[in-house]
């Protein structure tokens, strides 16, 4: 028998509202509210629940035959938790069928393994306890940010404790291997590699209900007697995609989900092929080689490299200045910093400023705010600016640093002073209004406090006076004595 593994990405960022120049310093909070809820419910009802609810089907129809994984970001969960908890509840229901493996990644499906050791450590541990807390599961699987893979990054990974690690069969790794075996890291062999076949993945995700397509249409008759065409001696087929391809990227009306529930039955029935999870290949298949990645690589546009995020000058220099301040961070406790320092790392706001808009531009304009790359860096650099300016409050390293700390502060105070008088003085207006009577009894009042308080300061101020006239005459007593003395 061999193998064929299904994995879903599942992610959603949290967007940015319009955010401009003058609200550096005045305005803390940067995200749009109603396009995430908005973009998130349509997705949830298009996508994710029927999806789910077919693949629940599935898994009862094939018991113990039907397998598949899942790396859902720390991003989509903190949207499922606010906007969807039911597509949350039907995750945690496929979890408690045995059948459904959830892998780890970072939590803010960020790029942080390019650029920070110990943040990647940590963003990967707060994404395990998120899917301890809801799946009951450690996952001993990891899936990089959209596949993001090198053989340094692998040797990471498997420090970490992982046993596995996906990435994508890019052709310029490979040469003439098949991404059909399973294969190591090339630094430390016991990190075990599984290639994405990007070709029938690809056939499903993108290339579903394209009529131009020269195998339009994608039956799963025709798709099994592909995976039937495969050489025996290759061990496993992997079909790695966005789980949106079912009802967002493939709308309804394509077949995509009458494919979806076709395709286990075929398989099992027509083909020598059994449905395994990522961390099953592992344990039961041998690497038959070691595949070498010296610069990373990813399962996005034709390239498969990262020019998707950092290939402009644009995108690095809002990387960069992101990722300086990481040290910072270490520093700081205040939970609203740390989630928006979380949610700042979210890979796709470097993708929307992405210039590359030639055979994959479609891709890069889909569900993308911004009208041009220019207006994505512009936004995303003004947050990052307040960012700065209120995690340099919190962490002074300069002495200018410390001053603008201790300004704001000030300025802080200020300001609830001005909102303490503000409110007495709307309380007195009000009491103009309605009664004139208690409105005389409270001047009064405050006028007799403030006279109380005038004439103690007049009866210290004598009595101090006094005070030091005796002094004084007794020490010129005092003095006058010494003198007659001698």
């Amino acid at each position: 028998m061999r193998n064929l593994c299904l994995y879903f990405q599942v992610h959603q960022p949290f967007r940015f509202r319009r955010y401009r120049f003058f609200d550096i310093g005045n305005e803390h909070y940067y995200y749009d509210d109603y396009t995430n809820e908005s973009i998130l419910r349509k997705v949830a009802d298009k996508c994710y629940l029927p999806a789910n609810a077919l693949m629940l089907n599935l898994i009862k129809r094939y018991p113990g035959k039907f397998r598949l994984a899942f790396s859902i970001s720390g991003v989509a969960i903190d949207q499922f938790e606010l906007y969807a908890p039911e597509v949350l509840e039907s995750f945690r229901q496929l979890a408690d069928t045995g059948s459904v493996e959830f892998l780890a990644e970072t939590n803010a499906h960020s790029l942080v393994s390019l650029k920070d050791r110990n943040e990647f450590k940590e963003q990967v541990q707060l994404h395990v306890d998120k899917i301890k807390k809801y799946f009951r599961q450690s996952p001993k699987v990891f899936r990089n940010t959209e596949l993001i893979y090198s053989d340094e990054i692998g040797a990471q990974v498997a420090e970490m404790g992982y046993e596995a690690m996906l990435t994508e069969g890019a052709k310029h790794i490979l040469g003439w291997k098949s991404p059909n075996y399973l294969y190591c890291n090339a630094i430390n062999p016991k990190l075990k590699i599984l290639l994405k076949n990007f070709k029938l993945s690809d056939d499903i995700a993108f290339r579903f209900s394209d009529q131009g397509w020269s195998e339009y249409p994608l039956t799963v008759e025709k798709f099994v007697a592909w995976l039937n065409q495969i050489d025996k001696k290759e061990e496993i087929v992997n079909l790695f995609m966005d789980y949106e391809t079912f009802g967002e990227h493939q709308w309804e009306g394509t077949g995509i989900f009458r494919f979806l529930e076709a395709l286990p039955g075929e398989v099992l029935k027509h083909s020598d092929f059994v449905f395994v999870t990522p961390s099953e290949v592992a344990a039961n298949l041998q690497p038959v080689a070691a595949v070498q990645v010296a610069y990373p690589i990813s399962w996005a546009d034709e390239e498969r490299d990262l020019t998707a995020w950092l290939g402009n000058e644009l995108q690095q220099e809002a990387f960069n200045k992101l990722y300086e301040q990481a040290w910072k961070l270490e520093q700081v406790k205040d939970p609203v910093l740390l989630k928006d320092w979380n949610y700042l790392q979210v890979s796709d706001h470097f993708y929307y400023m992405c210039t590359k808009f030639f055979s994959d531009g479609a891709v890069h304009s889909y569900f993308n705010p911004y009208q041009s790359p220019y207006d994505a860096f512009i936004n995303y650099m003004n947050i990052l600016s307040d960012f700065v300016i209120r995690l340099n409050a919190l962490v002074p390293q300069t002495g200018i640093d410390k001053e603008k700390a201790n300004l704001a502060h000030i300025l802080e105070e200020k300001e609830k002073q001005i909102e303490k008088y503000k409110a007495e003085i709307e309380r007195l207006s009000e009491l103009i209004n309605t009664s004139p009577g208690k409105f005389e009894e409270e001047s009064d009042r405050i006028m007799n406090n403030g006279g109380a308080k005038k004439v103690r300061t007049r009866k210290a101020g004598a009595s101090s006076g006094s005070g030091k006239k005796k002094a004084i005459e007794k020490k010129g007593e005092a003095t006058g004595k010494k003198s007659r003395g001698k």
